[in-house]
């Protein structure tokens, strides 16, 4: 590991020589160190999962022989947050395919279908079993592989905590379930079962990752360690916003699963940092930029993505400190879950209008509790920062990622860039927990066709839509500024937002 940067060496001596206390502490797994009654009590066996994982090994030797076995070729991912970002930048980061189904929109889900079925292998993963976007995607299926007279139980493994009734229910309907360590919260699970299950099914020789990150980690205890250098950086250094940007990296897609943990560990008690994922840095003082290889960055972290993982949830852990938060817990997280289902009891989820219709063409409408007609208006508003949400289709409405930089270069703003429902289990708690300095803009799409949610009774299309305006009721009900662009032409109404952020 290696850190260098021109604000590698500027950092405050003081908080350095608290953190190198409170950095043993860590290591021996010290749930005070946030205080007395936090989560931390039953959250802190990630700190040894580079060497307990190693229990896991025999496991992930037998279910890839079983995969193998019935010639899966096509893996498939459901999971939200912690249960999906971490495999999916190890998939990346070592080139290997995995479709990682993170979305309740129409069109994702059935794009995740493969061509054969008969080779698919889907990988059901939730914490809590309970995840109601991975609960859905599980029923869709389920169903598919019944229909095409496939079974199931040759198709589908879980991958949940121990004693949920989720695991249960799995093992008796004759599912093979791993488990992982209920002691390990959702987004510090990277070297868990959550992690390490797909990867090793991908053909990943997993023994790396676990092996870099315990070497990297035995240094954490030194004195000015990476991890401590790196989290008093983020403290002191900043006031909110840091940048993070993948250019050159060798551990592509990073930054989203930092981005999560970070934003979702520190976003509370009105405080919290907040990660911008950018293409090129921005010139402001006022921010900490990050990149992962050679750049014009504060601080320049290279690694092997062990070493990454394990570096970066002891940072975060240590910033929580300093923060004086409870990294372990996501209020906000909770809170979206039940406005989603509020809004779904009401059986018409799908024609709400929150907030108010303000603005309507051919192409788009606009919902907004201010008297506005386009975007560039928005974002004259003062604020700290913008928020993009794009309750569409990834993978085919790609180009919206454009209105990110267009919209902070406009604006002169930080902005961010999320795909809705993935976001809610990430900067979502950020957004409602951490500084009311936001403001934010939704984006969600007509439907061409839906898709039925077996035993459910509503469709992934209204799901969706109940994501967003259970999201949009939450942030309203704080005060903060919030527009709904829906794009009745989505193309259409993609280009012609672009258009108008690209006018001087």
């Amino acid at each position: 590991m290696k850190i260098s940067g021109i604000k590698a060496n500027n950092i405050d001596l003081g908080i350095l020589a608290d953190l190198n206390a409170v950095a043993k502490r860590l290591a021996n797994q010290d749930s005070t160190i946030w205080g007395p009654n936090t989560e931390a009590k039953t959250r802190l066996n990630w700190v040894t999962l580079p060497i307990k994982s190693r229990e896991l090994l025999p496991i992930l030797d037998a279910i890839s022989a079983w995969s193998r076995s019935y010639g899966h070729d096509y893996f498939i991912l459901c999971g939200m947050g912690g249960s999906s970002l971490a495999p999916e930048v190890i998939a990346s980061t070592y080139r290997k395919s995995l479709v990682v189904l993170d979305s309740t929109d129409p069109a994702q889900i059935l794009n995740s279908l493969p061509a054969d079925l008969s080779k698919t292998l889907v990988i059901i993963s939730s914490k809590s079993g309970t995840t109601i976007e991975t609960q859905s995607q599980f029923e869709f299926y389920k169903k598919k592989f019944i229909d095409n007279n496939l079974d199931p139980l040759d198709h589908i493994i879980m991958i949940t905590d121990p004693g949920t009734l989720f695991d249960e229910s799995s093992r008796s309907a004759g599912y093979k379930v791993i488990n992982a360590d209920p002691n390990v919260g959702g987004r510090f699970s990277a070297l868990s079962a959550f992690g390490l299950v797909p990867a090793a099914l991908l053909g990943v020789d997993v023994s790396i990752l676990l092996d870099d990150a315990e070497k990297v980690s035995k240094s954490f205890v030194d004195l000015n360690s990476p991890a401590a250098v790196i989290a008093a950086a983020l403290y002191s250094l900043t006031d909110q916003v840091i940048e993070f940007s993948d250019s050159n990296s060798q551990t592509a897609g990073l930054s989203d699963w930092i981005e999560q943990l970070i934003a979702e560990s520190t976003g509370k008690d009105k405080t919290g940092r907040l990660p911008v994922i950018v293409e090129e840095v921005s010139s402001s003082a006022s921010t900490i930029k990050i990149g992962f290889a050679e750049g014009p960055y504060d601080l320049i972290i290279e690694a092997t993505l062990g070493e990454q993982f394990i570096l970066w949830e002891w940072v975060t852990a240590l910033l929580c400190y300093l923060l004086r938060v409870d990294p372990f817990n996501q209020p906000n997280v909770t809170e979206a879950k039940d406005r989603t289902s509020s809004i779904l009891g009401t059986k018409s989820g799908d024609m709400l209008t929150i907030p108010p219709l303000v603005f309507e063409d051919t192409d788009f409408a606009i919902f907004s509790y201010i008297n506005l007609s386009s975007i560039s208006e928005f974002i004259k508003l003062s604020t700290g920062y913008f928020a993009v949400m794009a309750y569409l289709t990834r993978g085919k409405d790609d180009e919206i990622i454009k209105i990110r930089s267009l919209i902070s270069t406009k604006s002169n703003v930080p902005t961010t860039f999320g795909w809705g429902p993935r976001f809610l289990h990430s900067t979502g708690q950020l957004h409602k927990g951490g500084q009311t300095n936001g403001a934010f803009i939704q984006i969600t799409g007509e439907i061409d066709v839906d898709v039925l949610i077996p035993n459910k009774e509503f469709t992934f299309k209204q799901l969706q839509m109940a994501q967003a305006l259970g999201d949009a009721q939450a942030l309203s009900e704080r005060g903060l500024p919030i527009i709904r662009i829906h794009l009745k032409n989505r193309k259409k109404g993609i280009a012609r937002i672009i258009a108008e952020l690209e006018k001087n």
